[in-house]
């Protein structure tokens, strides 16, 4: 072979290899300058959230004890679409914003598929997830107000690694409290909380009344991301110049994570293309409203026909077996009561893999557009979630997190409804992180010892039997 085809052969090679996994990339001033705020745009706007004392709506003076004020009025901000990005947070985003748009080649390929597969990579984030998305404003949002300390809770160690990071960018003191079977599954998420100045919390813990209470209720109890709510929460309000941060479930959270659909928009035009399904995998909403909103705004206003799908285990099913009702967003009652898809506040979930999506309810927002048959949602069982995401590290190299692998899932499903039907839709996923610091999931699935868990009717039936009295 002489040195001319030499070069021959690696160009081709290098072509293929690019067209094999095409990524579409903006630049820094592609990041956006504003959040999407999808509630003005929505033909039924959600129901108030109650002060859990009054029981009246809920204003933006009631959250001032608890979020930081900027947060507070972006929490009930039901007017404007578009709220400004900081300068200073847009500043920090450029540290790994935009984030790429890749075409699954290898994945298609893999499945035989005669759809096409896109999917939005916020694992490239420095804490590999798309949580420092909403974690960099709420801690700017305190600093600005004068706050020296902030609380939170975090399920799979995701947000919690987030907020660390962006805490220690503007010099906060962070407690984090982390769902005790998360706290003992992955200790490295730990390592990387602590690593960045926080102090990490097993929660139930005794250093709270409403984590003593479950405790001493329940001794062997594994925690969940309502306990660990109620512990943070107690903690913020009891504490001198204190604020709690969330990383889910609430209007500001998913409006914060809009970032990710708007680049991917830029992205999909780049490409070519428009997604005929936008999937997320679903705890709370955050990653799952970020990639859909600023797609379901065309829907909203008559321009497009895109479908959406929120994944959750079958474990933790509130989308697809959930009661529509008033319920707290924490185990102790300490939360304003949401208007939600729930399985109660007391649900206790299986001690899954995929922490981050252990949640018992789904944000106002997105429970409203699934009532409304705005969205859909499908669940996912554990097992499924593993082998979608061995699938996706064969096929593209990058090892997802279990919360993420439940989107993969999706994806297969309706890539293989699609060669079955002779179809060809356009299908964007978002990859909110990846699973190199949850390898001894891995461990376990490749062992054999996962399994499946579904939720009996009954369990849901009698959790949620006393929503109507909240």
């Amino acid at each position: 072979m002489t040195l001319c085809h030499i070069f021959v052969y690696i160009c081709e090679f290098k072509t293929k290899t690019m067209e094999q996994s095409k990524k579409y990339l903006l630049s820094e001033k592609d990041i956006p300058t504003a959040w999407f705020n999808i509630i003005p745009s929505m033909p039924v706007k959600p129901r108030p959230m109650l002060n859990p004392a009054t029981h009246k709506p809920l204003t933006v003076e009631d959250l001032y004890p608890l979020f930081s004020e900027e947060a507070s009025r972006q929490e009930l901000n039901f007017t404007d679409s578009w709220i400004e990005i900081p300068e200073q947070v847009r500043d920090l985003y450029k540290i790994w914003r935009p984030t790429p748009l890749v075409r699954a080649r290898g994945l298609e390929k893999m499945l035989d598929t005669t759809a096409k597969i896109y999917f939005k990579n916020e694992s490239v984030s420095p804490v590999g997830s798309h949580k420092l998305n909403s974690a960099i404003p709420q801690a700017y949002y305190c600093k600005k107000q004068g706050v020296t300390n902030v609380t939170t809770e975090t399920g799979a160690g995701q947000w919690g690694a987030a907020l660390s990071l962006a805490s220690r960018m503007f010099g906060l003191e962070l407690a984090v409290y982390m769902v005790k079977i998360s706290y003992n599954q992955k200790p490295y998420r730990r390592s990387i909380m602590q690593t960045y100045g926080a102090e990490v919390i097993a929660s139930p813990s005794m250093s709270t009344k409403a984590g003593r209470k479950i405790i001493t209720e329940h001794p062997n109890y594994q925690g969940s991301l309502g306990t660990a709510i109620s512990e943070a929460v107690e903690l913020a309000v009891s504490t001198p110049n204190c604020k709690y941060a969330l990383g889910s479930v609430l209007n500001h959270v998913a409006l914060h994570q809009t970032v990710i659909g708007l680049e991917a928009e830029k992205q999909m035009e780049m490409a070519g293309d428009y997604p005929d399904i936008v999937i997320g995998c679903f705890g709370g909403g955050s990653n799952f409203s970020g990639i859909a909103f600023p797609f379901l705004r065309h829907n909203l206003s008559g321009e497009r026909s895109t479908e959406f799908i929120a994944a959750e285990p079958a474990s933790c099913p509130k989308l697809t077996r959930g009661v529509f009702s008033y319920d707290f967003g924490d185990e102790a009652g300490y939360t304003p009561l949401i208007p939600m898809l729930s399985l109660g506040h007391n649900f206790s979930p299986a001690n899954i893999h995929a922490g981050g999506l252990r949640y018992h309810g789904a944000g106002s927002v997105v429970s409203q557009l699934k009532n409304d048959g705005l969205i859909d949602a499908v669940d996912i069982p554990q097992l499924e979630s593993f082998e979608a995401a061995t699938l996706f590290a064969k096929s593209e190299g990058i090892i997802p997190a279990p919360e993420s692998a439940h989107a993969i899932a999706a994806a297969i499903r309706e890539a293989r409804k699609a060669k079955e039907a002779g179809t060809s839709p356009v299908i964007l996923f978002n990859l909110s992180g990846h699973g190199l610091i949850d390898m001894t999931a891995y461990d376990r699935f490749l062992a054999g010892d996962l399994a499946n868990y579904e939720v009996p009717d009954n369990e849901i039936t009698d959790n949620t039997r006393d929503l109507e009295k909240l």
